[in-house]
């Protein structure tokens, strides 16, 4: 029975109670019990909301960060998360894309690299027709020459060794939603939902033949499932996923048997180390290195009560994050080859999370490992995926992926360095 019902009650007159309080009760002794209860609620239950003190932390420190782009990201945030739908190229795909095209859904990775193409053969005629009118044949032929080897091993075009991974979006300012993924004769389901933007560090990842690679933090499973969908990580190379929560593996275990055919599956090393400590197990091992660590989780903090980090009985844990995020790099940077490479994200606006610990693993690396860590240029993201995405231009190291409501993607950064 709530208060505003007992206060119609006359004081003097015997209130019949429902369940527990069956029985003539005198109304002060109820309302004593009553006010006694709602203290035990307010003890327990927490004052403030974490989502709201998540978001005055937002508003605190990604203002300054974002400035007047953080009223359109702080709304994008708060609103219903876009997806894109992954291609499972081990289903029957065929079937799958038709179904997604006649939603209107294009593949925002194949597109992308169309248009870097186009736009590189378009500036390779110009420089011919330059070459050309400055009157020199031989010149003509040389330059022409030239400048389609550069175009062709330009950086857009080193992101189009993956064409095989294919992820369906709709249109800016399209919020149509898909339909969940139905299974195949073999069971398997035909695309996997998830925050397009999480493909950018896989394709920033680069995979090649034959590469040894390690997902570091790889629950629940969706960059996992697009490092697989490369088709470089089975045929003569290798693939480790590993997370530290045993149920977090749990679910990466899940993702690979609704996806992923069993004599694939055995080809994939699933382990559940504490991933700091990774160099101890097999460092020095791996071409390529995926650290997606954990964060604040910046909008599922704005949005969700459950599980979230701002609540204040993890306030610790929410301060100590920076300094994992950095154990984890440095351990992703000991597990590459000398030579190999480390892509490092998070889905975080957060600078503190994000170029910071970079800045911070590049010069311990240097000063107590004596390695020297290159920070690779990856601007030509933008370019490349501008039509899908919002970018944060002033990013000093690795790219940023803004919310915003016609493209409703992220946060989600990320970060190339190379072993030297």
């Amino acid at each position: 029975m709530e208060y505003a019902e007992l206060e119609g009650t006359h004081q003097n007159r015997p209130v019949q109670l429902p369940g527990q309080w069956k029985g003539p009760v005198d109304f002060w002794q109820h309302r004593i019990q009553y006010w006694i209860l709602l203290e035990k609620r307010a003890t327990t239950a927490p004052r403030i909301p974490s989502t709201r003190l998540a978001l005055h932390h937002f508003d605190t420190s990604y203002s300054l960060h974002l400035g007047e782009l953080w009223p359109s990201v702080r709304a994008g945030l708060l609103c219903e998360q876009k997806y894109g739908a992954l291609l499972n190229n081990f289903s029957a795909v065929d079937h799958v894309t038709q179904e997604l095209e006649l939603l209107n859904a294009t593949d925002f990775v194949s597109e992308a690299l169309q248009k870097a193409q186009q736009s590189q053969r378009g500036a390779a005629a110009r420089e011919a027709v330059r070459g050309s009118q400055e009157g020199c044949v031989q010149g003509r032929a040389v330059i022409q020459a030239e400048t389609i080897t550069q175009a062709e091993s330009s950086p857009p075009f080193r992101a189009s060794i993956i064409p095989k991974i294919k992820c369906y979006t709709f249109p800016r300012g399209d919020i149509t939603r898909f339909c969940p993924a139905r299974p195949d004769i073999l069971g398997l389901l035909g695309y996997y939902l998830m925050d397009a933007a999480s493909l950018l560090p896989v394709l920033a990842l680069d995979v090649q033949q034959d590469d040894l690679v390690l997902d570091l933090c790889a629950a629940p499973g969706g960059k996992t499932l697009a490092l697989l969908q490369t088709g470089l990580c089975v045929s003569g190379g290798h693939l480790a996923a590993n997370d530290v929560s045993i149920s977090r593996t749990k679910r990466l275990h899940q993702i690979l048997h609704k996806y992923v055919p069993r004599e694939i599956r055995e080809t994939v090393s699933v382990t559940s180390y504490d991933g700091r400590d990774w160099q101890d197990v097999d460092g020095g091992t791996f071409h390529k290195v995926l650290v997606d660590v954990p964060c604040t989780t910046d909008r599922h903090s704005a949005m969700e009560e459950e599980n979230n980090i701002f609540h204040k009985r993890r306030t610790k844990e929410r301060q100590m994050l920076p300094m994992l995020q950095l154990q984890l790099l440095m351990a992703g940077i000991l597990a590459a080859k000398p030579g190999g490479e480390v892509v490092y994200s998070t889905c975080s606006l957060s600078p503190l999370q994000n170029e910071c610990v970079v800045e911070r693993a590049v010069e311990i690396a240097e000063t107590q490992f004596n390695i020297s860590v290159h920070v690779e240029d990856l601007s030509h993201f933008r370019t490349l995926f501008q039509d899908t995405f919002s970018f944060f231009s002033g990013c000093r190291l690795g790219e940023l992926v803004l919310p915003h409501l016609t493209a409703n993607f992220g946060p989600m950064y990320f970060c190339k360095l190379r072993r030297m």
